[in-house]
């Protein structure tokens, strides 16, 4: 019997898939939105909502992680219409990187031209704090896997796409001023994102902080290599929730992770609010 490679995705799965988010909302989503853990409440801020729990849609791969809602919000964000991902799915939840980029490629179907992308992360950075925002600035793949090995779809996106600018650089100096008119400090960063589901060892925090990681997540980089593909302009941020693995000697939990993120919500919501409202 001869292998054969899956393809990047699979055309008449993502046909099925858009098909039935349209036929629950005749609103078109120019920008999209994904939350990170503990960062779900967001979604609230959305008006006039269209709510589609992820389990429904065809061949989505479903969250089984506390803080992850696993629901698709669409609505208006001011004058704009966006669509939140309320949850995202992991690699360590044993699924292959190119089903966890099957939520962006239905936003790409959708027309969503930007997307800001959010994350819970340890911070690596010793001048990071718990509660810190952080804009990424660029990140570093240490997941040693890709969401786009396969048989390329060549009409949906490139079989080599360009990594100089995973971050939009307009979309940082939008949220950079918006921080600063806000008065909200901003850090920024290099991200860096390992598999999980295990807490990254005090060694693997010693060797990212020598390759310029300043802070460690195990999410992000799969949509964001997703979006380059398909040209989408990423904003990238990051919430610190923890210190890393041996810099502080305190014992890692996700609990931790959510209850930092819901101390920053309302710092959370203004900042992506504006953002949105001048994008």
């Amino acid at each position: 019997m001869t292998n054969r490679s899956h393809p990047v995705v699979d055309r008449q799965e993502l046909d099925e898939a858009v098909k039935f988010i349209k036929a629950k909302t005749d609103q078109k989503p120019e920008i999209g939105l994904i939350l990170g853990s503990g960062l779900g409440p967001f979604a609230d801020e959305v008006e006039k909502p269209t709510i589609i729990a992820a389990g429904e849609i065809p061949y989505y791969p479903a969250s089984t992680v506390s803080g992850h809602a696993g629901r698709w919000v669409v609505g208006k964000l001011g004058d704009k219409v966006v669509l939140v991902m309320q949850g995202r799915v992991h690699g360590y939840e044993g699924y292959p990187f190119h089903r966890l980029a099957f939520p962006v490629h239905i936003m790409a179907k959708l027309g969503v031209g930007r997307l800001i992308i959010t994350n819970a992360a340890g911070g690596l950075n010793r001048h990071f704090k718990p509660g810190d925002l952080m804009i990424i600035s660029d990140h570093l793949n240490l997941m040693f896997d890709n969401p786009l090995i396969g048989v390329n779809v060549d009409d949906y996106g490139p079989r080599f796409p360009d990594m100089e600018e995973p971050y939009n650089r307009e979309l940082i100096l939008i949220a950079e001023k918006v921080g600063a008119d806000l008065g909200l400090p901003l850090r920024k960063g290099v991200l860096g994102a390992l598999k999980g589901p295990t807490y990254e060892s005090a060694a693997e925090v010693r060797m990212m902080q020598w390759a310029g990681v300043d802070a460690g997540t195990m999410s992000t980089i799969p949509e964001v290599i997703t979006a380059a593909f398909y040209g989408i302009r990423v904003l990238g941020i990051s919430c610190i929730t923890n210190a890393g693995t041996g810099m502080t000697g305190k014992k890692l939990d996700h609990t931790e992770v959510t209850e930092v993120a819901n101390l920053v919500k309302e710092r959370f919501s203004r900042l992506i609010r504006e953002i949105v409202r001048r994008i």
